[in-house]
């Protein structure tokens, strides 16, 4: 049943064949058969049991839920109206600032393809420190979906945000173009990047939920329309209609063998079915990792500056004076990786560095979209390119690296889209010689969301990824209980903090 794509379950929930409240059983039991993961930090069974209920009830009475709550995102809202349950909160990296969802404050996420027969067969080091991350930075969302705990999870996606760990955890993870989905109750990275990106298990799942969440938001005043679309995504598609591109910059150094290795095969693939394939060229992709952190710490350090202990945020005792209040707020309530982005923000902001760096990386971007533009004018439909360079590191290798050198290296073939506005997804093609999922990434034309992920869903078809099963249980009991001890504080916390 917790295999089943969201369509499929949906259809069962219809036909009576299974109840809201036993499948949401289900995928509780699932969360935590898996608390080793670390994906979740709140697992809300009441309020999921309750919705449930509700559910059950819509399904026997036909009647809409009609259920309020205080405060939602927008598209938590409309996932809830269409009797969505929520069934927990999601790791990831502390305010989304990272590429391995391993710097947040409940701890790292771990890859739910580390617990499969055939990462152990290639492990030869103790499976509690041989486990593989699952990227960043909405990790927790990617394991979710993985792990079977949930069948669609919500994510962030600034610079790959939700592709990065769609691809290293075996899903599709969907980044929409900017503004078609709301970001009203979005805590913003970056505001001119951020969109709320989504992770299925099946492309065709994430085209249900893009057609639930797409559209204007009076509260959100950078979204559109959403272009009218097919109820649903064609079962059948001639892909001799359509020109795939190669980005001949995108052989990036560091990439792997293996990950080159079905950029190829799936090419190839596109070119046998009859698709044009051709090479070609985004000339100033080489400048947009610099580009993007420039632009990036600008709009952190400016997004930031309201957690500042009185506004909101954590505030320090110390009060021997306000700018001393402030420094030691900051520096009690933001880890290493959010402080250094925005001191650099604030640096490349000052007026003597202003031009130097801000407009000049804002020039930059322009170029860059121009890129993306004048390939799209020029015939092709659909870029193919690798997600990340490789499959997912050991956290033990990972965490060797300081941050930023991290996100630098998995956001290359990623955030160019972002500051492009563009939609692409990562659709999970095969796995690695390591046993662990390596994804490719579609980019497409704006508001052309659709297209796209119909073109994703018959190389989803075609490319035919594994299902996932989780080793046994032995070394799990042990982890559970570890984690289960943060994630009982953690809603602890939360608690507390809600009464308050």
């Amino acid at each position: 049943m917790l295999g089943m794509s969201i369509r499929e379950v949906s259809q069962a929930l219809r036909d009576g064949r299974v109840s809201a409240t036993e499948l949401c059983r289900k995928c509780i039991n699932q969360i935590q058969r898996t608390l080793y993961l670390n994906a979740f930090i709140t697992i809300t069974e009441e309020t999921a049991m309750e919705q449930a209920q509700r559910t059950d009830n819509r399904l026997r009475t036909g009647k809409p839920l009609g259920y309020v709550p205080p405060f939602n995102a927008t598209v938590v809202q409309k996932l809830l109206d269409q009797g969505a349950v929520l069934v927990g909160k999601t790791n990831l990296d502390e305010f989304a600032m990272g590429a391995g969802s391993t710097d947040g404050v409940f701890g790292p996420v771990r890859n739910p393809w580390s617990y499969t027969s055939l990462y152990r067969e290639q492990s030869t080091e103790d499976p509690d420190s041989d486990w593989a991350i699952t990227g960043g930075s909405s990790g927790g969302s990617a394991a979710a979906v993985a792990s079977l705990s949930s069948f669609l999870a919500l994510g962030s996606d600034t610079g790959g945000s939700t592709r990065n760990p769609g691809s290293l955890c075996g899903v599709v993870a969907l980044k929409p173009t900017y503004s078609l989905l709301s970001r009203h109750g979005l805590i913003p990275l970056v505001n001119s990047m951020d969109v709320p990106g989504i992770m299925t298990r099946s492309v065709h799942d994430a085209a249900t939920v893009l057609r639930i969440l797409q559209g204007r938001d009076e509260r959100d005043s950078t979204t559109v329309q959403a272009p009218s679309t097919p109820p649903s995504l064609p079962e059948h598609f001639d892909i001799r209609d359509i020109c795939v591109g190669i980005p001949k910059e995108y052989h990036a150094p560091g990439l792997s063998k293996d990950t080159l290795a079905q950029w190829s095969r799936v090419a190839d693939m596109f070119e046998q079915a009859g698709a044009r394939v051709q090479e070609v060229s985004l000339p100033h992709t080489q400048h947009s990792i610099v580009c993007y952190h420039v632009l990036c710490c600008c709009e952190v350090a400016s997004n930031m500056a309201c957690f500042d202990g009185l506004e909101y945020g954590h505030c320090s005792k110390v009060d021997s004076s306000t700018d001393a209040m402030y420094a030691t707020t900051r520096h009690e309530g933001f880890n290493s990786v959010v402080r250094r982005r925005i001191l650099s923000g604030n640096y490349f902001l000052l007026k003597s560095n202003y031009k130097r760096y801000f407009v000049k990386a804002q020039q930059m971007r322009r170029l860059i979209a121009e890129d993306f533009k004048n390939v799209f004018r020029s015939g092709i439909d659909v870029l193919l390119t690798p997600t990340t360079l490789s499959d997912a590191a050991r956290y033990s290798d990972f965490i060797q690296e300081d941050n930023q050198t991290r996100s630098a290296q998995e956001d290359v073939f990623t955030q160019p889209v972002n500051m492009a506005g563009l939609p692409a997804v990562t659709v999970p093609t095969a796995l690695s010689h390591r046993g662990l999922p390596i994804g490719l990434q579609l980019i497409g034309q704006t508001l052309q969301d659709w297209k796209l992920l119909t073109v994703a869903q018959w190389m989803e078809q075609k490319v035919n990824f594994p299902i996932i099963h989780l080793h046994g249980e032995s070394n799990e009991r042990e982890l559970n209980r570890s984690v289960s001890q943060k994630t009982r504080a953690s809603n602890k916390y939360i608690h507390n903090l809600n009464k308050e």
